[in-house]
């Protein structure tokens, strides 16, 4: 039997996750849509490549204020080797304690809700993300491979993101991440956990505006200037709403009414 595409192993994941976590994925969404609409945020987190489902989040063309990236520019790479490079970055995420302090900055408040992103879901970073806004009073999600479930925790405490979070979205990626095989060559290529994990938020995301606008709510949403009827200024009042919405939500965390 011929080796399966790389564009095949993703859509086949992509498939059963709809298949599989369809319901799931609603039940997720209207909870994230009543938070939206009482005011509270929709945070995501990642870091390393998890990061990349978190910027595709907000603000980019199509989603909306509410939505809340978090990422620390150290728990991401803008270089290979050297300052800025990998090595820093998979050291300074699998250190505990870290994630702690980036996150005291952050507008987390009780009945927001935290979605934290990790393929091995041993990432210490994620870990503690979620067990942080679990803290707070966030309800927490978690978008792992449970095919990773028998991985060993790194953490001291023998925490894993699965065991920490409130949900997990499955995206059913291997252990190895990599998924097509080179007849000669030793190890695999094509990663695919990135784009599931962005494929799963992507969807989260258009669930919530249906749920949303099932209950008669339209919020600020990011456009494109393609849009009939939008232009580049039609995403300063998009901006404006979202500097408002988190000013609020500090004023909250900070205890100030």
């Amino acid at each position: 039997m011929p080796e399966k595409s790389f564009i095949q192993h993703i859509v086949g994941f992509i498939t059963a996750i709809e298949k599989e976590q369809g319901p799931l994925l609603d039940e997720l969404a209207l909870k994230c849509a009543q938070v939206r609409k009482s005011g509270g945020l929709i945070h995501l987190f990642g870091s390393g490549h998890s990061v990349i489902p978190t910027m595709d989040a907000y603000p980019r063309y199509g989603t909306f204020v509410g939505i809340h990236p978090i990422f620390d520019p150290r728990l991401m790479w803008h270089n290979v080797l050297g300052p800025g490079g990998v090595r820093e970055l998979l050291w300074l995420e699998r250190t505990e304690n870290y994630i702690f302090q980036v996150l005291q900055n952050e507008p987390i408040n009780k009945g927001d809700i935290l979605i934290a992103l990790s393929h091995g879901g041993t990432n210490i970073a994620a870990i503690e993300a979620a067990e942080y806004a679990k803290k707070k009073g966030c309800f927490t999600i978690g978008v792992t491979s449970m095919k990773n479930a028998g991985a060993a925790s790194k953490h001291s405490r023998g925490l894993k993101l699965s065991t920490v979070v409130d949900q997990v979205i499955d995206t059913g990626v291997p252990i190895e991440d990599a998924v097509y095989n080179v007849e000669s060559w030793s190890r695999p290529v094509g990663g695919s956990s990135t784009i599931v994990a962005t494929v799963i938020v992507q969807e989260l995301i258009t669930r919530i505006a249906k749920a949303l606008g099932d209950m008669g709510i339209e919020v600020p949403t990011f456009v494109s200037p393609t849009v009939p009827g939008a232009s580049v200024s039609s995403n300063d009042e998009v901006f404006l709403e979202h500097a408002k919405y988190l000013h609020h939500a500090m004023g909250i965390s900070l205890g100030i009414k």
